[in-house]
Order: C-alpha cells, then structure tokens, then sequence
C-alpha cells in the first residue's frame, strides 16, 4: 500500500504546546500554543512567527471568522480571543466564572458559536463581541468541538453525555445519543454530503451521523488509538488523529480506514485541517506541525 508523504515542521519549542490549527483567509495556517500563551502563523514554506497574549490564557481551538478574523477559545481564562492577519489581538470576556470554552466555529448567521465545557452551555458571540448563551438540557455533558453542519445548523459533541448535539439558530437544541456507551466523542467536522464525522477518544471508533440522526460507528484497527480531532477533505474523506496511537488516519466515505505513522514517536497530534496549500496538517504537542500529503498525491 502506498503511503502518505509526512514532514514535520518546527514552530515552537516542545513546551508550547501547539494544540489546534485552521487555514486563514491570508493563505497561512494559524494555530494556538495553549502552554505559552501564543498564537502561531506558518505559511507553507516560509518560517513561523507567533503573537504573545496572557501567557496564562490557555488558547485552545482556533477557527477563521466571517469577518477576516481567527476567532480562538482561551479555555482557562473564560475568554474568546480574536486576532486579526496582522496580529491586533481582542478578547472578550463570558459572562461569569468556570465557563471552559474550547470548541468555536463560525455559524450561518455570521455569528461564532462556542462550547463552554463547565457550564453546560452553547456559547454565541457576534463579532462586535455581543455573547448569547444557550442551555443544554443535560448535566456534566461536557460539550466539546462545534462545527457548522450543512442543514442551517450548528452540531456539537457531549463528550461525557455520549452523545450529539444539534443548536439552531433560535437556540432550539436535540440530542442524539450514541450507541456505544462510554464513547466520549471530541473532534466533529462536516463532510460535503451533509453528513457529520466525529471521534469516539473513549472507544477507538469514528463516528458518522447523518442530518437526520442516523448514526455509524466504524471501529478502528487499535482500539486504544484514541481518536481525537478530525477535518474531511473535498472527497469526502475524514481525516482524523490518534493521540494515543502517535498516528493520522482517514476514512472513507464507505468506511473504509488506513492509518499513517507519525515520524516521531509521542508526538501527541490533536488538531487537524486542510493547509492552505490542499494537504493535510496536524498540531503536534511537542512543538511541531506535520504535513501529510495523501498516497495518491503527486507533489
């Protein structure tokens, strides 16, 4: 079987942290150095800078915003960040104490939506910084990633309800649970056929759910990989990595999975997205971003 093509790239030293990453509009990939207190950019090529911010903010996921922003979570600090291209930092405070949000993505409503892991809240923030927060109807669900779907929605993981969230733009929410118990799922990205991806760290499976609620789980050859971010290319094709398992998967549409090794062993990989330059790329916790160039590329 052919393999991916995987190159590291150093951005920080093995204390910072790179944690999660997004393409911006600026054709770089920008990423959050959650144990410095950073915010890192690499265009493909060149070498990377960062931007300091509270060196005890905690940033954690970073998403493009509808406004030519990166809007980013500051787990520990009960703060949305934003940050311009040419590195203006903003952030915006949640209303109250022991919120922990970590997941954001831009919604259809030119809004950013956020999770609040302690709080058992949806977090809404405009882009004037305006926040709305929405309830969830469970207790200790410890809401995770969020991505927008393609139906007009907003879906979300429990990790510690096991389960699937749906918010609509009113703020109406439903729950779909999983079939594996325990799964604890974490990472969800959208697919182009409308259907949602999303890692089970708990039960080593990749799950896929469909607009109308129709779930598959596709168990993965180590069980104990523990899946954790996942992004889907313009095939179709779910890009995932295994924390545990020091390695980046994908799986197809039909379920079909193949695994890659990272070059260095317990590089702890976490988030994952298309590059600006159409490959794969992942955070590695060690202080590095790898590149993965699918089998059947040609560069």
């Amino acid at each position: 079987m052919t393999r991916a093509s995987i190159e590291e790239h150093t951005v920080a030293d093995h204390t910072a942290g790179p944690y999660a990453l997004t393409t911006g509009p600026d054709g770089a990939l920008w990423f959050t150095l959650v144990h410095s207190g950073r915010i890192g950019r690499l265009v493909p090529g060149e070498e990377p800078t960062s931007h300091r911010l509270d060196p005890d903010c905690g940033p954690t996921v970073i998403t493009q915003g509808p406004d030519g922003a990166l809007w980013f979570t500051e787990y520990p600090a009960d703060r949305i960040g934003r940050i311009t291209t040419g590195g203006v930092v903003e952030e915006f405070a949640l209303p109250g104490s022991g919120r922990g949000p970590f997941g954001i993505a831009a919604g259809p409503d030119g809004a950013l939506w956020f999770t609040e892991t302690a709080a058992d809240r949806i977090g809404r923030i405009t882009t004037e910084g305006a926040v709305t927060e929405f309830p969830l109807p469970a207790t200790g669900a410890f809401p995770s990633a969020i991505t927008a779907g393609g139906d007009g929605g907003m879906w979300f993981t429990l990790n510690q309800a096991h389960a699937i969230g749906r918010i609509e733009m009113n703020g109406t929410i439903s729950l779909h649970s999983l079939p594996t118990n325990d799964a604890g799922p974490v990472g969800i990205a959208a697919g182009p056929d409308g259907a949602l991806w999303f890692t089970e760290i708990a039960a080593g499976r990749i799950g896929r759910i469909d607009p109308d609620g129709r779930i598959t789980e596709f168990p993965l050859p180590d069980r104990d990989a523990r899946p954790h971010g996942v992004t889907v290319d313009g095939q179709g094709t779910a890009w995932f990595t295994e924390w545990g398992g020091n390695r980046v998967g994908m799986i197809t549409p039909a379920g079909t999975v193949t695994v890659h090794d990272l070059p260095t062993p317990h590089s702890e990989p976490h988030g994952i997205t298309i590059g600006p330059d159409g490959a794969v790329w992942t955070a590695l916790e060690i202080g590095a971003l790898a590149r993965i160039a699918p089998p059947d590329s040609t560069d």
